[in-house]
């Protein structure tokens, strides 16, 4: 190849599954003009970091997977060399496509024991293999964040908790399974995004801390996936002075952070990639085209993830950089697509077009996960309080933000029939009525289907439903289960007052299932908490 085609790999473009025939023949376009190295694919454009600032509609579509099998023969087609493709698949493929299977949260993945570690390396295989059926070869993940933030407005429930060693541990048996499975892995996002409270899609995230803090803490999964020779690493949009010269530079448009530090004192030689370049944080600071790829490209990254403007940022590589440069991140990204096996002539680059994924071993496996990590937080004889309850009729069930219909409440009432409510969002007159419908019952089983993951709006748990809650905790017998993201503990009020809470994490039918079989044969809980809630 020319030192130009050479630097063609190095761009990884967005391209979205539910993208215009227009928009795929431009993209057909820049991957034969320009040699390029790779895709990162994403649902459509109104999803993923673009959704931040358009506010757009996603309009779901049950035939994206077909489609994105579909789109990755085509782009292979087109290629004069093999496209590594990539995606954002942390908890699987669902993470951006519809109708596909998928696996717990790395928050919940972060509630079991140690000893259940081979659970991580399960999820990491499988959605190895399902990403592998479809076509691609490199997912963008796990985080190595350690969330010691819970203000944090988008790792939270990404990360396997603010344990360091569990996170280490568990985020390398993810890497180990995906590899198993011919599948790349890659660390996110150093130095580390934990603790911070700003979303570095739309602002630029700063950390106070030093050196000698940062390899206590931070950067410490990151050191034992260097040593356990991980494919490759994600630098983070996010500025640490006190690495950087005091300057609120972001880690990807760093010298002093990824060649210093990562490469250099940590030693890694291994695949580095930038984090999404059209991001809030680094996308507005040059006005001329192709001066931010070539400035993250002269900080050290191999690979520009999400780069706009492709045909400026090879030029002003190609007009900056030294050959020997080029050449050792392309030597990189070869490595890594020997590894992946795309550039070997007997294989096949292409999904498999009528491919079934296997849902059966999908669902075994989420609910052995399920059985290990729900996490007691209170037992005040939880079991014996409810079947007491329903002996007097004295027993009522409230499903929050889900119908009484769940299979939580399904399975319970098989041995504990009662009377059941429920409360979904934006009914005022509903949450105004529930007070009078448990009126005659002393002791209330609590579903508490958590609306969102992420932190924005109390987890959109409306405040009538926050205040309801607060005062049946102190004039009711309540045990509550929560399906959903830990942290949202955090925002219900009076939680000292209620009877039992049990923490389920996902809502999954697996999950319901085990929760509800928990609750009637008053099994112990295997998992623990991932991270620290006050209030409790």
């Amino acid at each position: 190849m020319t030192l130009e085609q050479k630097i063609g790999q190095f761009f990884f473009p967005a391209v979205f599954i539910n993208d215009t025939e227009e928009n795929i023949q431009e993209m057909e376009l820049l991957i034969q003009n320009h040699n390029i190295g790779g895709l990162t694919f994403f649902h459509s454009r109104a999803s993923a970091a673009t959704n931040y600032e358009t506010k757009k509609k996603v309009i779901l579509n049950d035939d994206s997977c077909q489609r994105l099998r579909e789109l990755i023969t085509r782009y292979q087609k087109c290629a004069p060399t093999p496209l590594l493709m990539s995606i954002d698949a942390e908890w699987g493929l669902a993470m951006r496509v519809e109708k596909t299977p998928q696996y717990p949260y790395a928050i919940t993945l972060g509630a079991l024991p140690i000893s259940q570690s081979h659970l991580v390396y399960e999820v990491g295989k499988q959605i190895g293999l399902d990403l592998k059926s479809v076509g691609i070869q490199y997912n963008l993940a796990p985080l190595a964040d350690i969330n010691n933030n819970p203000n944090n407005p988008v790792i939270g429930y990404r990360s396997f908790g603010e344990e360091k060693e569990k996170v280490s541990d568990f985020a390398i048996e993810y890497v180990k399974g995906m590899n198993d499975a011919g599948v790349l892995g890659c660390l996110k996002h150093f130095p580390g995004h934990g603790n911070t409270n700003v979303d570095s899609h739309l602002g630029l995230p700063i950390l106070e801390e030093n050196l000698e803090q940062l390899l206590q803490n931070e950067l410490v999964p990151f050191i034992k996936g260097i040593d356990a020779k991980v494919d490759s690493i994600m630098i983070g949009h996010l500025a640490v002075p006190a690495l950087n010269d005091g300057k609120n530079t972001s880690a990807t448009l760093s010298k002093p952070i990824i060649e210093t530090l990562l490469r250099k004192q940590l030693g890694y030689d291994g695949l580095i990639i930038s984090d999404a370049l059209n991001m809030k944080s680094v996308s507005d600071l040059y006005s001329k085209k192709g001066q931010l790829e070539w400035e993250a490209f002269n900080a050290g990254n191999d690979v520009l993830c999400f780069a706009i403007n492709v045909a400026e940022g090879i030029q002003e590589i190609l007009k900056n950089a030294s050959e020997e440069r080029i050449d050792e991140s392309f030597n990189r990204l070869w490595k890594a697509k020997q590894k992946a096996g795309i550039l070997n002539p007997d294989s096949s680059l292409n999904p498999i077009l009528n491919g079934d994924f296997d849902f059966e071993t999908t669902s075994k496996l989420n609910y052995k996960i399920a059985e290990n990590c729900i996490t007691t937080l209170r037992d005040n004889q939880n079991t014996n309080t409810v079947f007491e309850a329903q002996r007097a009729n004295k027993l009522a069930k409230i499903s929050l933000y889900k119908n009484t219909d769940n299979l939580f409440f399904k399975n319970v009432s098989t041995v504990l029939p009662s009377s059941e409510f429920s409360y979904e969002m934006g009914n005022d007159l509903a949450i105004a009525e529930l007070g009078n419908d448990i009126a005659e019952f002393d002791t209330i089983l609590i579903s508490l289907f958590v609306p969102k993951a992420k932190p924005l709006n109390k987890f959109d748990i409306e405040e009538k439903v926050l205040e309801f809650l607060e005062k049946i905790f102190t004039t009711k017998k309540c045990i509550l289960y929560v399906f959903g993201n830990p942290y949202a503990l955090q925002v219900i009020p009076n939680l000292k007052a209620a009877l039992g809470i049990v923490q389920v994490y996902q809502d999954f039918p697996e999950f319901q299932k085990v929760a509800a079989n928990q609750l009637l044969s008053n099994a112990p809980c295997q998992g623990t908490l991932p991270v620290m809630i006050t209030d409790l």
